[in-house]
C-alpha cells in the first residue's frame, strides 16, 4: 500500500503562499518586554557603522522566551536574534568567536522551538523577513514588497532578499498542483498529469523572469563587498578569523565551539521540491551518471538521496518543511509514470517542457553567480597583486580571506609545502566547487528527460557560462587559463575550479 499524499496543512505550508507563512511576518513583537531587541535591530545599520553594536549587545539583559505566544512571534524573534547575531560576529574590525548570553540563550531556545539552527538561515533572511506595501496587492509582485530587517540599510540588500520572496510566492501555486499530479498518476489520469506539468513549466518560466530582475536594484560589488560578509556562517571560516567556529555563551561556563553554514538559497524548500517531483537525482560533484538505470526507485521506495550538500541544507530549513520534502520523496511517481506511458506524446512533451524550463532557470542562476561572485572576486584578486604580502595580511577579512593561496581549509601541519596546502584547500572539509556544482545540477536536470531529442538539446555543450553573458559581460583583456578562486559562499566554501572538490567533502 502506498503512503498517503502529504497534506500541506500538516506541515505548515500554505496552498496560496507555499513555504512563506500564511500569516504575514510581524513588523514588531507586541510585548513591550522585547522592545530592547526591536530597538537594537531598528538601529542595526548605525550601530554596525559606528562599531558600537557589540557594546550595546553586551549590556543587554538575557530575555526569556516565555512571552512569545504565536508562531508569528517566534519567527519574528528568530529573525531579530539572527540579524543581531551575525551583526555581532561580523560587524567589527575582526570577527567575534563568541556570542554573548543576551543573544545566544534566547536564540538557541527560539531556534529549537522552530526546528532551525541558531544562525541566520534563508528563513530568517527571506521567508520571515518581508512585508507587503499594500495589503490588497499580491506578494509575488516585487514592487509591493519591503524587507523588515537588513544589515546595511541598502536597497541592494533588500532587493536581494525580496527577489527570493517574490519567487517563493510566485512558485507557491505549483505545490498543490504537483501533489494533485502525483495523485492523478496513481489514478492513471494522464490528462490531469499533463495539464499539471504544463502549468508547472509555465510557472518555472515566471520564476526565471523574476530571477533575471536581480540586476535591477542589486549591484554586484555592493553585494560582494558589503552584504555577503554578513551572511556568512561559522563553518570553515578559519581564514576569515573563526578557526573553530563560534561559542554560544549559555551561562554554563562550558566553552563549546559551534559551526553552522550561513544563509543560502540552497535552503529553499521550493527548489528542492521541484527536483523531487520531477525525479531528478543529484550526485556529488564530479560523480558520473551510472550506466545501469535499473536502480530507479518505485513509488514509496525512493532511493536515499546521495547528494550530501543538498541533504545538509535541509537541516537549515524549518523542520516541518524538511519533513514535507521527505514525505513527497516517498510518493513521487511522475517520472516513472511518464516512463510507463512513453507512447503518450502530450504527456512526454509536458514533462520535458518542465525540464527545459528548469534547466533554463539554472542557466540564468549560473550567469548571476558569475556576475555577483566570480567577477568581483577576480577584480579584487587582480588589485591585490599590487599590494605587498604584509599589507594583504593586515587587511585580511571575510571579503578577502578566501583568496589566500592556502584556502579556508588550510592544513597547517609541520612540513606541508604551499603547493600541498593549496591542494588540501581545494578538497578540504566543506569545500564545494561552485560552478562545477551548478553545472552538474543543471546537467542532471537534463538526464531526467524521457524524449531523446529533448535530452540531446538539454545536454548540448554551450559556451562558457558568463562569456559575453548579459549578466557577466565579457571582461576585457582576459586570456589564458582561469585562476583558482575560492569564495566563502553563503553556505560554505566555494572553489571556482571545475574539476576538483565535491559537495561538502566530509
Amino acid at each position: 500500500m502506498f503512503p498517503p499524499i502529504p497534506k500541506l496543512g500538516d506541515y505548515g505550508i500554505s496552498p496560496t503562499r507555499g513555504f512563506l507563512p500564511e500569516t504575514l511576518p510581524l513588523t514588531r513583537l507586541p510585548d513591550p518586554y522585547y522592545h530592547k531587541w526591536e530597538a537594537v535591530v531598528a538601529n542595526l545599520q548605525a550601530l554596525i557603522l559606528s562599531k558600537r553594536l557589540r557594546g550595546v549587545v553586551d549590556r543587554l539583559p538575557v530575555l526569556d522566551t516565555i512571552g512569545l505566544e504565536h508562531d508569528a512571534e517566534w519567527r519574528r524573534a528568530y529573525s531579530l536574534l539572527s540579524f543581531m547575531a551575525h551583526g555581532y560576529i561580523w560587524g567589527g574590525d575582526n570577527p567575534s568567536d563568541r556570542l554573548p548570553p543576551a543573544i545566544a540563550v534566547p536564540l538557541m531556545k527560539v531556534a529549537e522551538h522552530l526546528e532551525v539552527p541558531p544562525v541566520a538561515t534563508y528563513a530568517a533572511l527571506c521567508l520571515w523577513n518581508f512585508k507587503p506595501l499594500f495589503m490588497d496587492e499580491d506578494i509575488d509582485n516585487l514592487e509591493n514588497l519591503a524587507t523588515l530587517n537588513t544589515f546595511t540599510g541598502s536597497l541592494d540588500e533588500s532587493w536581494f532578499y525580496l527577489v527570493s520572496v517574490a519567487m517563493e510566492a510566485r512558485g507557491a501555486p505549483i505545490i498543490p498542483k504537483m501533489l494533485a499530479a502525483i495523485d492523478a498518476a496513481r489514478k492513471d489520469d494522464a490528462a490531469t498529469v499533463t495539464d499539471s506539468l504544463m502549468d508547472f513549466a509555465v510557472g518555472l518560466d515566471d520564476l526565471t523572469r523574476l530571477l533575471m530582475r536581480m540586476h535591477e536594484s542589486c549591484d554586484p560589488r555592493m553585494f560582494y563587498h558589503r552584504i555577503r560578509p554578513f551572511l556568512a556562517g561559522s563553518k570553515n571560516m578559519a581564514e576569515a578569523g573563526l578557526p573553530h567556529g563560534v561559542i554560544y555563551e549559555d551561562g554554563s561556563g562550558i566553552d563549546e565551539y559551534r559551526q553552522y553554514s550561513g544563509g543560502s538559497n540552497a535552503q529553499s524548500s521550493l527548489f528542492q521540491l521541484f527536483d523531487i517531483v520531477l525525479g531528478i537525482e543529484h550526485r556529488p560533484t564530479g560523480e558520473k551518471r551510472a550506466r545501469d538505470h535499473g536502480s530507479r526507485g518505485r513509488e514509496g521506495l525512493a532511493p536515499p538521496p546521495k547528494h550530501n550538500f543538498i541533504m545538509d541544507m535541509r537541516r537549515y530549513m524549518p523542520g516541518p518543511h524538511a519533513r514535507f520534502l521527505g514525505a513527497v520523496q516517498s510518493v513521487a511517481n511522475i517520472r516513472d509514470y511518464v516512463d510507463q506511458h512513453s507512447d503518450n506524446a502530450s504527456l512526454r512533451l509536458a514533462f520535458d517542457a518542465c525540464l527545459v524550463a528548469l534547466s533554463d532557470l539554472r542557466d540564468k542562476h549560473i550567469a548571476i553567480v558569475a556576475r555577483y561572485i566570480v567577477v568581483p572576486s577576480r577584480e579584487v584578486r587582480a588589485r591585490s597583486r599590487s599590494r605587498s604580502p604584509e599589507t594583504t595580511r593586515r587587511q585580511l577579512n571575510l571579503a578577502t580571506a578566501s583568496r589566500q593561496p592556502q584556502g579556508i581549509a588550510y592544513d597547517a601541519r609541520a612540513g606541508a609545502t604551499q603547493q600541498e596546502a593549496a591542494k588540501k584547500s581545494l578538497k578540504g572539509t566543506g569545500g564545494t566547487a561552485l560552478i562545477a556544482f551548478l553545472r552538474q545540477t543543471r546537467d542532471e536536470t537534463a538526464e531526467a528527460a524521457v524524449d531523446g531529442v529533448t535530452h540531446r538539446f538539454l545536454s548540448r555543450k554551450a559556451k562558457t557560462e558568463g562569456e559575453g553573458d548579459f549578466f557577466a559581460g565579457k571582461p576585457e583583456g582576459v586570456a589564458g587559463p582561469v585562476e583558482q578562486v575560492q569564495v566563502p559562499g553563503l553556505a560554505g566554501i566555494w572553489t571556482m575550479e571545475d574539476d576538483v572538490g565535491g559537495i561538502c567533502n566530509y
